[in-house]
Order: structure tokens, then C-alpha cells, then sequence
């Protein structure tokens, strides 16, 4: 069950970001900051789970929220 959480949240927190992001509301930094939550808990997820190929694509994300978030300071 605790993987499920790992794996939903991470879409959750996802989803927010890109609305936030697409309502051009000047939420950039709070957004950022929810790809690079989202990236943790996916990747925390793709860990445990084996999925090699998504542990990559998210520590890219939580690369680009770690940016994201300096560069809206």
C-alpha cells in the first residue's frame, strides 16, 4: 500500500505542477518545487518497484525543479 502512496502522490504533485505552470499565475517557484517533490516520490517508487528507466527520467526532473526553482528566485 505504501507503494501506491509513493506512486500517487507523485502524480498528484505532477499534475499541480503543470497546471501552475500553464496558468501562467506566477506560481513558477511553488511549481518547481512540486516537480522536484513529485520527482523524489516517483523516483522513490521506481526504485522499490525496479523501474530503472523512469529512476532516470526522474532524477532529470528533479533536476529541472532544482533549477527551475534557483532560476524564479
Amino acid at each position: 500500500m505504501k507503494i501506491k502512496i509513493l506512486e500517487w502522490s507523485g502524480v498528484i504533485t505532477a499534475i499541480l505542477y503543470s497546471l501552475l505552470v500553464a496558468f501562467n499565475i506566477g506560481a513558477e517557484f511553488f511549481a518547481f518545487f512540486l516537480l522536484l517533490i513529485s520527482a523524489i516520490l516517483i523516483g522513490l517508487w521506481s526504485f522499490k518497484e525496479n523501474h530503472k528507466g523512469i529512476l532516470f527520467l526522474q532524477l532529470f526532473y528533479a533536476t529541472a525543479g532544482i533549477i527551475g526553482m534557483i532560476r524564479w528566485f
